[in-house]
């Protein structure tokens, strides 16, 4: 039985396309880079033969033993039914038990959702937690939630997650007043289907700074901090922003390879086109943290790098020893009383 290890941050090694090799490198350049405690929680026979590659296991790096899988092709309900010894599942009860501060995975996003739903446990009056993706924009980030974990929602569920979203961008981003938009087609009340035209007349009344209907465009100027939407159209928008900076960078990369006078205006623009690659890649932040669990949860994408899989390690504990989780459950909890006594 693994004992508490101050801080450590427990990492599903067998979550995601490239694993176990991509998170094994990862958590090893994390524990050498960062100083970090990881709990590498999967079939350590695995694991170990991994470990053999990049110089053995470093001081900081704790091995976890988990006999099973989560696949990605798995049902969302894996962690708690069918393999309940996954190291998805195991990771999630290291912090359910205090024994780690975080749990990162990059494995099947839906059984991530389950596992901490069921396992770690929800902050009281959060129906569905939900997962916050920070998109770069003109003049700051816009935390965009959720990207992928509820595909069916309710009205009170986008309620829930611009309530959520509001008290993240306040301890993360420092934004005293988020400004909150609701993602439709068109900016008018009323515009969008029923959920949305609910959802904004919920939204009306939550006593947050909201600003009413959003459009895609809106994501990226700087007019919104928080964009509210189901994860069915949330997964869409991340992964439409992942894939235009991707080809904004290559496109001009391939431009580099003209007659001079381009390759020559690149070059002076070199640093910029760097900043651009690392706003618009990923693996810079790592995943998308979990928002409405008792626990610092961080979902990376699925073909998560060596370097994603550090980085996602990083801010997982940065998240979970900033007290971010317990500064969102005492804010939700302040609504709901306040939200409650305006019922009497």
């Amino acid at each position: 039985m693994i004992k508490a290890v101050s801080g450590a941050v427990a990492l599903d090694a067998m979550g995601g396309d490239h694993a176990p090799a991509a998170t094994v490198q990862g958590a090893v350049d994390a524990v050498r880079q960062f100083g970090l405690q990881v709990l590498l929680v999967g079939r350590e026979a695995a694991l170990r033969r991994q470990l053999s590659h990049v110089g053995g296991v470093p001081h900081g790096l704790h091995l976890v033993d988990a006999p099973d899988v989560v696949a990605m092709d798995d049902a969302p309900t894996a962690p708690i039914r069918g393999k309940r010894n996954s190291s998805m599942a195991e990771a999630a009860r290291l912090v359910r038990d205090g024994k780690a501060c975080a749990f990162v995975t990059a494995g099947n996003s839906g059984a991530a959702m389950v596992a901490a739903k069921l396992i770690i446990g929800t902050i009281e009056g959060v129906e569905r937690p939900a997962l916050a993706a920070p998109v770069p924009g003109i003049e700051r980030q816009t935390l965009v939630l959720d990207v992928g974990a509820n595909v069916d929602c309710k009205p009170h569920h986008l309620e829930q997650f611009a309530v959520m979203g509001h008290f993240y961008s306040q301890a993360v981003f420092g934004v005293a007043s988020p400004r909150i938009g609701l993602l439709s087609i068109g900016e008018e009340e009323g515009k969008g289907d029923r959920l949305t035209v609910e959802a904004y007349s919920l939204l009306s009344g939550a006593g947050l700074n909201f600003i009413g209907n959003v459009e895609g465009r809106d994501v990226y100027t700087g007019t919104v901090d928080v964009v509210v939407c189901d994860g069915f159209v949330g997964n869409v928008v991340l992964k439409v922003s992942e894939g235009l900076g991707e080809m904004i960078y290559g496109l001009l990369r391939s431009e580099g390879r003209r007659p001079a006078t381009s390759a020559i205006g690149l070059l002076l623009a070199k640093g910029a086109l760097a900043a651009l690659r690392r706003k618009s890649d990923y693996a810079e932040y790592g995943g998308a943290p979990l928002l409405g669990v008792r626990g610092a949860c961080l979902v990376g994408h699925g073909r998560s790098s060596p370097k994603a899989i550090k980085n996602a390690i990083r801010f997982a504990h940065s998240y979970a020893t900033r007290g971010v989780v317990s500064h969102i459950e005492h804010k939700i909890g302040e609504l709901r009383a306040r939200q409650g006594a305006e019922r009497v």
